[in-house]
């Protein structure tokens, strides 16, 4: 079997400055913050993060706007971090807000392969500024189209040492949907275990979908 754990040090020789990188996480809860961490400290730049929002200044994705290392954001929402919405008024980031199922189905279709979707959400509003609608009997759909990225940081819970990972209670959050839509997948775990260790019934993330795995309590 492949060895997919890997150093935190060799981990970030595959982050490299403009890719597209999508993130895990619900306001920081379950974000891998060993990753974030590292990210900050190799001061990687020209991002752009895919991710449900940007935490909190000193928590999450917020570290890295805090540290000016994105050029562009794609989430749900942003108010929970002052940061982003003066780096957006000022013209130093580029911020697109989405909203959050729409967020959520993009990024399964870029995992599933599906060229876009059609959601009545956003019509008459500026979120439908450049984008395709398509009447469907007397409704009005946006095409939305899929995302996918470079790399995804994924937080897990209990990873064993193929990558099956669990995720404990809220922390799951985007984290199975962005596992499917990257290039590489990367998980952050809070704990390693043997294979076989982790229930088959509770994994969230098949061990197929990951590529490196670097954490667990030591």
């Amino acid at each position: 079997m492949t060895n997919k754990l890997i150093s935190i040090d060799k981990i970030m020789e595959h982050i490299k400055d403009g890719m597209t990188i999508m993130i895990g996480g619900f306001m920081g809860v379950g974000t891998p913050e060993i990753i974030i961490d590292a990210m900050v400290e190799k001061g990687v730049k020209d991002l752009t993060i895919i991710a449900n929002d940007t935490g909190f200044p000193d928590k999450g994705v917020g570290k890295l706007i805090v540290n000016k290392q994105a050029k562009k954001v794609i989430a749900s929402h942003i108010g929970l971090n002052r940061e982003t919405g003066k780096q957006m008024n000022e013209k130093e980031l580029i911020v697109e807000l989405v909203p959050q199922g729409t967020l959520a189905e993009q990024i399964r279709c870029g995992g599933a392969g599906i060229g876009g979707f059609l959601t009545a959400t956003g019509v008459g509003t500026i979120v439908e500024e450049g984008k395709e609608k398509i009447k469907v009997g007397d409704q009005e759909y946006l095409l939305e189209l899929p995302l996918r990225a470079d790399i995804a940081i994924v937080g897990g819970s209990v990873v064993d040492k193929q990558g099956n990972t669990f995720y404990n209670g809220s922390t799951r959050n985007f984290n199975p949907l962005i596992a499917t839509a990257a290039d590489m997948v990367i998980v952050g775990a809070e704990k390693i275990v043997e294979v076989g260790e982790v229930d088959p019934n509770h994994v969230m993330t098949p061990g197929i979908f990951v590529d490196y795995i670097v954490g667990g309590e030591n």
